[in-house]
């Protein structure tokens, strides 16, 4: 089971490394998010793409973040800052952006 799970890994972050699919994956991710509330899926979603993109260590370099709190952020046990959550997502290639509710409440 291990082994076939490394497979499907390796083929995520070989496609993440395409700037589209990791945003579709991240905004799908996200879109996660605002259904149950929990942002664990979308800080690892925003891990997958960093570790396609050349790893946490790179990010940390492009970000100016120290590399263990970028663990420790991505790893989804804490919540992080939204300041941090640009950084990183501009360091990924990509920015914070808001869009009106569609949804009728």
């Amino acid at each position: 089971m291990e082994k076939h799970m490394r497979k499907f890994k390796d083929y995520l972050i070989e496609t993440l490394k395409d700037n589209e699919e990791a945003q579709a994956y991240l905004n799908t991710a996200l879109e996660e998010y605002k259904k149950d509330n929990d942002a664990e899926a979308f800080l690892l979603a925003l891990r997958d793409v960093a570790e396609a993109q050349g790893g946490l260590a790179c990010l940390a370099k492009k970000t100016n973040l120290n590399r263990q709190n970028l663990y420790k952020v991505l790893s989804g046990k804490t919540n992080p800052k939204l300041m941090t959550l640009g950084v990183i997502l501009n360091g990924l290639g990509f920015h914070l952006s808001v869009e009106q509710n569609r949804e009728v409440v």
